[in-house]
């Protein structure tokens, strides 16, 4: 049986298994005890799909329109010629074979390696490094392409990532406990309503069944998914 502590066990009685607002999840969640950090505040998203299958995948990238209260550490693949431009962009390292030699050996110091499509030749012998890692540049997730610039300014600034598990559960950060009321239920609306716009034609019944926020260190809040959807 996992252990709780004494403080999270408190805050899972305020926390209730019955669906709230948006508005009061996101009071119920800092109403919470306080840490000595800026928790995250994390979005689980429970969708009606067959994770067996590939075409009711859901996956991609999403720049929330408050941000996330975070900064990546961003790696490109590219040529030589642009890697001084990837770095004035915001790219902590950049380059061709160099670059994936001393990935290959075994640095792995980045959350986000970006590629141009012209190095996955060289780039996909990585698979098994920066697969099991989660790392692996992809075109479905907007980390393989021509605009490497772009892509890695927008990283840089907390653009975030998202596939769902086996389970057909999505989760994503959608920003710090310091964030305004207003801000936090704005990034959760625009989630959710880039999540609806995702609904594969081959899913059946209801899509969006469940919606929790939790911090890092809390219990989850449930989230009335019809009031949810609705807004």
């Amino acid at each position: 049986m996992r252990f709780r502590s004494k403080r999270y066990r408190k805050d899972a009685e305020k926390a209730s298994s019955t669906p709230v607002s948006i508005d009061e999840g996101i009071r119920r969640l800092k109403s919470f005890s306080k840490t000595k950090f800026d928790q995250s505040v994390d979005l689980v998203c429970h969708l009606g799909i067959d994770a067996r299958q590939a075409d009711q995948m859901i996956r991609g990238s999403i720049s929330l329109p408050k941000g996330i209260g975070a900064s990546k550490r961003v790696i490109a693949f590219c040529n030589e010629a642009d890697a001084e431009a990837a770095k004035a962009a915001g790219a902590i390292e950049a380059g061709a074979d160099e670059l994936v030699d001393k990935v290959q050996k075994g640095w792995g110091d980045f959350d986000v390696a970006i590629a141009h499509p012209s190095l996955m030749g060289k780039v996909g012998k990585l698979g098994r490094v920066l697969g099991p890692q989660g790392k692996m540049p992809s075109p479905k997730s907007g980390t393989v392409t021509p605009d490497i610039l772009t892509a890695v300014k927008e990283y840089s600034a907390g653009k975030v990532e998202y596939r769902n598990d086996a389970g057909g559960n999505l989760h994503v950060v959608v920003g710090k406990l310091s964030f305004a009321d207003e801000d936090l239920k704005t990034n959760v609306l625009a989630f959710i309503d880039h999540v609806r716009r995702l609904r594969p034609a081959s899913a059946k019944g209801q899509y969006i069944k469940k919606v929790c926020l939790s911090g890092t260190m809390t219990p989850a809040v449930h989230l009335d998914v019809s009031a949810v959807t609705a807004e």
